[in-house]
């Protein structure tokens, strides 16, 4: 029985057969196999190995034959068949060649069979050159996709319209041109379609290199603006002239920087320039310019955030979101110039104006995370260097013109919350002295923070002193220039609504010198304490100057074109108005002093002998008048000393007469009226001893009233014409009341 042959046997006998040098040994092989299958049944089996293996080797010969183009394999077939008509000629010509040789029998004969020969060799030469016009056509439509798989776009179009234009014309009677010239659409569509492929990888490194552009951009504005401060510290007339200026570019000329081609960065647009040539050689260019215009769009959504953080310590979203769009545009505006007819000016601008609404809403939706003022005004420094470098790049920034107005009233008001604050504890806490000054250093330092001119010069002064305000005003001068320094840090010469900065500025300062400093210290008027009080008023008049001096600071500050009037404060009115509630109170509690003095007089109306010195409350009331003068008091004028002294001794004078004019002393003896003739005349000489002449007319009632009481004809009185010359400032009712209790 012969052996079994297994499966793997089965196979190797069917590529042994298969790859049979000869057809001999093919039967030799296949004979054997067959005679072994069919033993024991197995012819099945064999011809199921002989499918499947036929089976694989179609599928081997199909893949083969799909990785060509069919049209090429037809070209290819239809060549072939040319070169076999063509070798079948040849033989038939050697043949004939042969039968000419051989046969010489007749002359005719030959020269028939000559004359056929050049036919023939006619057609050959003619099947040659129609051929090579073939082949020369297939080299090109080759070079063409060599010259797209090498990414040499423009010059495979080129080669293309060659071919169609000039190659396929000298071919035209072929079907192979027919052919081609079919598949010339299908070719120029995968050049536009490799160019734009092309030029999406640009747009996306173009997207990808935004923010450093930006960033350069602005850090080259930056340098612009130290060359220009440079400049303008040298020469003060360019002062005039802000960034972006004509003189500003004139003078800055020598620094030209080319912001797209530098030792950082390049920005190449040839793969730009070359899907513009391509399309425009394909008469697609509206198409193209709105697939472009799309991308931009698209790019330009991309490139904006959900939301941003003004609370990153360098203000890194920020930084992102203004260098991501400066370079957006900057990209857009070099393309303009580049190509005009890509880009049409009202699509940049839109895309520019939807730019800058996004940004100013996420900004805007940020803000309310910002509560400290130094924060506020590094981003707007940094937008303002952002308007400053889109406007070298023709770009509109009014957006964020408008925007700097919502970033300075913010500004304004955490400015006002904090110097509120400040005022507030700075009032609240002083001590209500007499500032004392140690050292001419400290005494330089004060009066350069406040508005305060010394009556001596350093030089005259002696060391230690004492200035006549307390500490409190020299540092709320410090503040208030703190204040003005803060508003004009935001008003600088990148912020063009400077009148709104003026104004606000005035308003706040106004008020909070009303409200935190006035008021404050009104209130503190209520103290009984007649130091303080005292001091309260010398600080309002020093308050009531700096206020005067504000208004000339405020007006000098205003643009020159401004055609506002004088700056007048509401505070400058308000302190002097309060100046002479801090007079009335200081009269109050110096007559009421003077009442609580009075009240102790203990007179005996009906003594018994004549008084040996002045009571005790009028020497008390004489030391606390000249106390007050010379301590108290002695910081203020000259003219409000006097009219303290003057409605002090007024009311002095006053409640000193109206002792015996009090309903319950029923009688007065000659001397009780010594002992209140004693009195006055003690405080006589004292007001004689100030020196000032017209404070002694506020004792004329009350010395006449005791000359009128001392009296030998008391009847003098009655008669008009004597009464007005020695007794004329003498009440008429009081007169007769003390008359009637003198006994």
């Amino acid at each position: 029985m012969p052996p079994i042959v297994s499966d793997n046997e089965s196979s190797y006998v069917l590529n042994q057969i298969i790859i049979s040098p000869s057809d001999t040994d093919y039967l030799d092989q296949l004979i054997p196999s067959i005679k072994e299958y069919s033993v024991g049944n197995r012819t099945s089996q064999l011809l199921q190995t002989l499918a499947a293996f036929a089976g694989e080797k179609e599928s081997e010969i199909e893949a083969i034959c799909n990785t060509n183009h069919q049209e090429f394999v037809t070209s290819i077939n239809q060549l072939l068949r040319i070169r076999e008509g063509s070798v079948r000629l040849t033989s038939e010509i050697l043949d004939l060649n042969l039968s000419i040789q051989a046969s010489t029998e007749k002359l005719a004969e030959q020269k028939k069979a000559l004359v056929e020969s050049r036919s023939h060799r006619q057609n050959i030469d003619e099947t040659f050159r129609a051929t090579k016009d073939c082949l020369d056509v297939l080299r090109l439509a080759n070079q063409v996709h060599d010259l797209l798989s090498k990414k040499n776009h423009y010059a495979a179009l080129r080669a293309l319209d060659e071919l169609q234009n000039v190659h396929l014309k000298e071919v035209s009677q072929y079907k192979i041109a027919d052919m081609i010239q079919r598949s010339v659409p299908y070719t120029q569509k995968a050049i536009a379609e490799a160019v734009m492929s092309d030029l999406n990888t640009w747009l996306y490194r173009i997207r990808e290199m935004s923010q450093y552009l930006g960033e350069i951009a602005l850090y080259h504005t930056d340098l612009r603006k130290t060359r220009q401060k440079e400049r303008v510290d040298q020469t003060p007339y360019l002062g005039h002239f802000k960034l972006n200026s004509a003189i500003e570019l004139v003078s800055d000329e020598h620094e030209e920087y080319d912001l797209l081609h530098n030792e950082e960065l390049q920005v190449d647009f040839t793969p730009l320039f070359e899907c513009l040539h391509i399309h425009d050689s394909l008469g697609q260019m509206d198409k193209f310019r709105i697939e472009y215009a799309n991308t931009r769009r698209r790019q330009k959504e991309l490139l904006t955030p959900s939301s941003i953080s003004l609370m990153d310590d360098d203000n890194a979203g920020l930084h992102n979101l203004l260098e991501e769009m400066a370079g957006f545009a900057i990209v857009e505006r070099s393309t303009m110039k580049r190509v005009p007819d890509l880009r049409s000016p009202v699509d940049v601008e839109e895309l520019w104006d939807s730019l800058c609404q996004t940004a100013v809403g996420l900004i805007s939706n940020a803000l309310s995370e910002v509560d400290n003022a130094e924060s506020l005004l590094r981003i707007k420094n940094l937008i303002a260097l952002f308007m400053q470098t889109m406007n070298a790049w023709d770009f509109s920034v009014c957006i964020f013109d408008n925007f700097l107005l919502v970033l300075f009233r913010k500004y304004a008001e955490l400015l006002k919350k904090r110097f509120s604050d400040d005022f507030q504890e700075i009032v609240s806490t002083d001590d209500y002295m007499p500032m004392p000054i140690q050292t001419p250093a400290e005494f330089d330092k004060v009066v350069n923070v406040s508005w305060y001119c010394p009556e001596k010069s350093e030089d005259e002064q002696s060391f230690p002193c004492v200035l006549p305000f307390s500490q409190m005003y020299p540092l709320c001068c410090i503040d208030i220039r703190n204040f003005l320094n803060q508003f004009y840090f935001f008003a600088s010469d990148d912020f063009s609504r400077s009148d709104i900065v003026d104004k606000t500025l005035e308003e706040a300062l106004d008020e909070l010198l009303s409200s935190k400093v006035c008021d404050t210290l009104v209130e503190r008027l209520a103290s009984q304490y007649l130091g303080q009080i005292v001091q309260i008023l010398i600080n309002l008049e020093h308050f009531e100057l700096a206020c005067h001096e504000l208004e000339l600071l405020l007006e000098a500050a205003r643009p020159q074109n401004c055609l506002g009037g004088p700056i007048k404060l509401k505070a400058t009115e308000k302190f002097k108005s309060n100046k002479k509630a801090a007079e009335k109170r200081i009269f109050e509690v110096v007559n009421s002093k003077i009442d609580d003095l009075i009240e102790t007089a203990e007179y005996d109306w009906m003594a018994s002998a004549p008084p040996m010195e002045p009571s005790n409350y009028m020497q008390t009331l004489t030391r606390f008048l000249s106390n007050i003068m010379n301590s108290t008091l002695l910081g203020l004028p000259t003219e409000i000393k006097e009219l303290i002294y003057f409605d002090a001794l007024s009311h002095a004078a006053n409640m000193i007469l109206s002792l015996p004019l009090s309903p319950d002393v029923k009688n007065i003896n000659p001397n009780g009226v010594m002992a209140l003739a004693k009195d006055v005349d003690y405080l006589y000489d004292f007001v004689d001893s100030l020196g000032v002449p017209i404070l002694r007319e506020n004792l004329d009632e009350l010395q006449q009233t005791v000359q009128l009481m001392q009296a030998e004809n008391t009847d003098e009185f009655y008669d008009i014409s004597t009464r007005n010359k020695k007794y004329g400032r003498v009440d008429v009712i009081n007169g007769p009341v003390l008359l009637e209790k003198y006994v």
